[in-house]
C-alpha cells in the first residue's frame, strides 16, 4: 500500500509497512558504543525474544577509547567480550563492529555497513540514536543510519547484499535532549516485567557500568560490591523517570493499566522509514496492550 504526500510541489511516495498478524519481526537495534542499545531499548528486545521474534544488536565502534586506564586493542577484547555476554543475558545477536571509539564519522564506510546489517537480518524495525546528543559517536551513528534509512531498498547501492523489498520501519530511542527539538514518543512499552533481566544483561559491560562512567562522575569509590547492590545501583543510575509525554503514551496503547507502568522503554518514529499505522504498530509490536 502506497501513500502519497505531496511537499513543496514534489510527489513523495513512501511504502507503509503490511504486516501478518502473526508474522515473526526481524528487529535491529544501532548504538554507538557497546551498551548503547542496552540501555536504549534492552526492555524491549527481551520482550521481542520472548515472542520468538529476531533482535540484533550493533554497536558502531569498538568502544577502545571509553575508560580511564585501559585503551585500544585491549578495551576493544574486553567491551567485545562484554557485548557478547550481556547479548547471551538479553536473548539476543550482538555485534561490534570495528570502527574506533571517539573517532566516528557519518562516512560511505559506516553508510555502507549499515545498509548491508540491516538487509542481512532482513529488518522489518530498526532502532537508534536521533542525532541530537552530547557524543559525537552518538550523533554520527544516527546520520549514518538516517543517511542508510531509504537506501535499503535500492538496489544498485551496495549490490553484493541484496536489497530489502519493503522499507522498514526506523524508530529513535530516547534520549532528554531538549534542543533543536525534543524527543517525542510515538510507541511506549512497558517493561516493567523484564526490568530486572535488562538490569542484569546490562550489567555485563562491566568496564563501562562500574568504572568508566563512575570514574567519569567522580563516583568511582562509591561502586557497591556485590552483584545485588550493583544492580541496584545501576538501575538508580541509568534509568529515567517516566516523563508526562510517555504517560500518555502508555495510556494509549495499554489503556488503564497504563498508569501502573513502573518502567517503559519509548520510540519515535523517523519519517525517513515507512510510516507505519498504529495498528501496524500493533503488529510489529506485539507486547504492547498485553
Amino acid at each position: 500500500m502506497y501513500k502519497k504526500i505531496i511537499i513543496a510541489g514534489l510527489l513523495l511516495i513512501s511504502l507503509n509497512p503490511v504486516f501478518a498478524q502473526d508474522q515473526k519481526i526481524n528487529v535491529v537495534v544501532i548504538g554507538a558504543h557497546p551498551d548503547d542499545c542496552d540501555l536504549d531499548a534492552g526492555g524491549t528486545a527481551i520482550l521481542f525474544a520472548k515472542l520468538g521474534h529476531r533482535v540484533l544488536f550493533v554497536s558502531a565502534t569498538n568502544g577502545d577509547a571509553g575508560h580511564f586506564n585501559k585503551g585500544g586493542e585491549v578495551l576493544a577484547k574486553i567491551r567485545k567480550a562484554e557485548a557478547e555476554e550481556a547479548g547471551k543475558r538479553f536473548g539476543v545477536t550482538y555485534k561490534v563492529l570495528d570502527n574506533h571509539d571517539g573517532l566516528l564519522m557519518p562516512d560511505l564506510n559506516l553508510r555502507l555497513q549499515l545498509i548491508r546489517l540491516i538487509r542481512e537480518w532482513k529488518a522489518d524495525v530498526v532502532i537508534g540514536h536521533r542525532p541530537y546528543d552530547y557524543h559525537p559517536d552518538h550523533r554520527n551513528t544516527a546520520i549514518a543510519l538516517q543517511d542508510a534509512a531509504f537506501l535499503v531498498i535500492v538496489p544498485n547501492i551496495a549490490p553484493e547484499t541484496p536489497a530489502l523489498k519493503k522499507n522498514p520501519v526506523f524508530l529513535y530511542s530516547e534520549d532528554r535532549f531538549k534542543k533543536p527539538n525534543p524527543f517525542s514518543p510515538d510507541i511506549v512499552v512497558d517493561i516493567s516485567d523484564v526490568f530486572e533481566q535488562k538490569m542484569y544483561a546490562a550489567s555485563a559491560h562491566q568496564s563501562q557500568f562500574f568504572e568508566w562512567l563512575p570514574w567519569l562522575a567522580g563516583q568511582l569509590e562509591s561502586v557497591p560490591k556485590t552483584e545485588t547492590e550493583r544492580l541496584k545501583w545501576l538501575a538508580e543510575k541509568r534509568i529515567g523517570g517516566i516523563t508526562k509525554e510517555m504517560k500518555a503514551g502508555l495510556f494509549k496503547w495499554y489503556g488503564e493499566k497504563g498508569n501502573q507502568v513502573k518502567y517503559a522503554e519509548a520510540f519515535e518514529i523517523c519519517e525517513y522509514g515507512s510510516y507505519p499505522t498504529d495498528e501496524d504498530i500493533k503488529r510489529i509490536f506485539p507486547m504492547l496492550g498485553k
